[in-house]
C-alpha cells in the first residue's frame, strides 16, 4: 500500500457485495428467511474474523460492503477495560465523515453484538444512523457510540491498532482513509504517556 494522495471519490467504486449462497450451500436456506438488521462497524468490528470471534459465525456472508457515515468523525474516547487501551468512538462533527463496513446481520445475533459492545455495562449504546453505500442511502442502520466519553483521546494498543487496520484494508476502505487511520493511531501512540487522560486520571485518583 503506497500513499498516493488520491482524491476521495464516490464510495461506489469501493463498495462490493458478497455472492448469495445457493440453497445447496445454505443449510435449509434459512438465512434468506431470517429477520435481519443493518450494522455499521467503524472499529475492530470492521474485521470479519474478529467479529466472528464474538458472534460465533462466519461473518463474510453477512458483509454488504463499505459505507460512509456523514457529519461524524472518529476518536479514541473510551478506555476498554478488557483491552486496557483506547478504543474507537464516533462523535458528531458537521462536514466530517467516517468510513466503515456495513453488515446485514440476523436478529438472533443482536444480543451477542450488544454484549461485545458492552451495552449491559454502559460501555457503548445503540444508535440509529443513515449511511451511504455506493449509490444507496440506507436508514435505520445500527451502530454503537460510547456512553461516557473521555475528554481526550487515549491511544490504542498494538493489538487494537492492527485489527482495526486489518479490517479497513481487507474490506476495501479507500486507501487514503486507511492511511488516515494508520497515521492517526500512530500519532496517538507516539504522544507522551504522561499526557494521556488515563495516566492523568490515575494520578488524581492516587
Amino acid at each position: 500500500m503506497n500513499q498516493t494522495g488520491k482524491s476521495n471519490n464516490s464510495i461506489a467504486r469501493h463498495c462490493y457485495h458478497t455472492v448469495p449462497l445457493s440453497p445447496s450451500q445454505n443449510k435449509d436456506n434459512r438465512e434468506s428467511k431470517e429477520d435481519k438488521f443493518y450494522y455499521f462497524a467503524y472499529g475492530s468490528c470492521m474485521c470479519p474474523v474478529d467479529l466472528q470471534r464474538s458472534l460465533g459465525e462466519n461473518m463474510v456472508p453477512y458483509l454488504v460492503g463499505t459505507a460512509i457515515l456523514e457529519h461524524h468523525r472518529l476518536g479514541f474516547y473510551r478506555r476498554s477495560p478488557k483491552r486496557d487501551c483506547g478504543v474507537l468512538d464516533v462523535v458528531a462533527d458537521p462536514g466530517k465523515h467516517v468510513h466503515g463496513v456495513l453488515y446485514h446481520l440476523p436478529w438472533r445475533l443482536s444480543e451477542l453484538l450488544d454484549y461485545r459492545e458492552e451495552v449491559p455495562t454502559n460501555g457503548y449504546c445503540r444508535a440509529e444512523i443513515k449511511v451511504h453505500c455506493g449509490d444507496r442511502s440506507i436508514d435505520n442502520v445500527r451502530t454503537y457510540m460510547v456512553v461516557n466519553k473521555l475528554p481526550q483521546e487515549l491511544p490504542p494498543n498494538d493489538w487494537y491498532f492492527n485489527v482495526v487496520l486489518r479490517g479497513a484494508v481487507t474490506c476495501g476502505l479507500p486507501e487514503e482513509y486507511c492511511w488516515y487511520l494508520f497515521n492517526h493511531m500512530r500519532s496517538l501512540q507516539s504522544f507522551p504517556k504522561t499526557h494521556s487522560p488515563l495516566r492523568r486520571r490515575d494520578h488524581h485518583a492516587a
